[in-house]
């Protein structure tokens, strides 16, 4: 399974550097994938410890591989990123010195088709980041209402012309169940005006994606694993996240800035009675973007963002 797992690693050079790595600290990549990022980290350690964390079988498998000759230095737990703290209380640990998340799909949930994510393939309709779970994209197309579909792809995937799409959705399944990706994405297009399919982005594209963040709650762990990850940084200690889209960016730029609020007491005030105090210090105040030699080798790239932030 591991040797079938293809997933390239974005802004990896920029997101070790922005971790600013202590050769004895202990690091989590909460989404290892095929390992790449986790590699690069453990191989800055001396005395140190990398946590590897993922929620697809597949990325396990490949990341247990990848991370291997780095012997202890390195741990692979099969969970989401949500569960955190979980993970460090299994592994008794406390304190971390730094937490990356690669946010989003991998290539190789992509590029395998039976995984069910890309709309340029023709397989069952899934979409499961971790196959452990029970909610599939073929249940939301068949079972959800026309207003909360309309809802999930004007939300998840910015989609203008979603009223248009769930009503074409939920009229086909009323004769039989949409099952394939290739007929979903065949049916988005059809739904959409003649001139919204002519060039750019595929038309099934926002609708996809929209789907795909809806059966995983991808958006939904966001925030409280930040909150988590920031609770057990030793203080210097930081969090670097990419994302790639402005859903994910909007969030994680979001979290960062309400985390690195201080005072918020009235300025009418002599004193402060609130006492609250930044938990992170922004060190990002644009995003960091992939360069155009990397663009070069994966335009799979061009979205990703990268922002980091240090605990106060």
């Amino acid at each position: 399974m591991s040797a079938s797992f293809s997933h390239r690693s974005v802004l990896l050079e920029e997101a070790v550097q922005a971790l600013a790595i202590r050769p004895d600290g202990i690091y989590v990549d909460g989404t290892a994938g095929g390992g790449g990022h986790s590699f690069a980290i453990a191989s800055c350690l001396e005395g140190g410890r990398l946590i590897a964390i993922d929620q697809d079988e597949a990325a396990i498998a490949a990341a247990t591989a990848r991370l291997a000759p780095l012997g202890e230095r390195a741990t692979v737990v099969r969970s989401n990123f949500s569960a955190l703290s979980r993970v460090l209380s299994d592994l008794n640990i406390p304190e971390i010195d730094g937490l990356l998340l690669d946010l989003g799909v991998s290539s190789h949930q992509l590029d395998v088709a039976e995984r069910g994510f890309a709309y340029q393939s023709d397989a069952p309709l899934d979409m499961r980041m971790d196959r452990r779970r029970t909610l599939t994209a073929r249940e939301v197309v068949n079972t959800y209402s026309e207003a909360d579909l309309k809802r999930i792809l004007f939300t998840y995937g910015e989609e203008r012309f979603a009223p248009r799409i769930a009503a074409r959705i939920v009229a086909q399944r009323e004769s039989k169940p949409i099952e394939t990706t290739a007929e979903l994405a065949e049916l988005i297009k059809s739904a959409m005006p003649a001139a919204a399919r002519e060039g750019g982005h595929h038309p099934a594209k926002r609708s996809f994606q929209a789907i795909r963040i809806e059966v995983n709650g991808e958006l939904d762990v966001i925030v409280p694993a930040i909150e988590s990850a920031v609770s057990h940084l030793r203080r210097g200690g930081r969090i670097a996240i990419i994302t790639f889209h402005s859903l994910e960016d909007r969030i994680v730029k979001q979290t960062f800035a309400n985390l690195a609020v201080g005072c918020t007491c009235p300025k009418s005030l002599p004193v402060c009675v609130c006492h609250n105090k930044p938990k992170l210090r922004v060190i990002t105040k644009k995003p960091i973007l992939p360069g155009e030699a990397e663009l070069a080798e994966n335009p799979r790239a061009r979205s990703a963002k990268l922002r980091i932030a240090q605990k106060c």
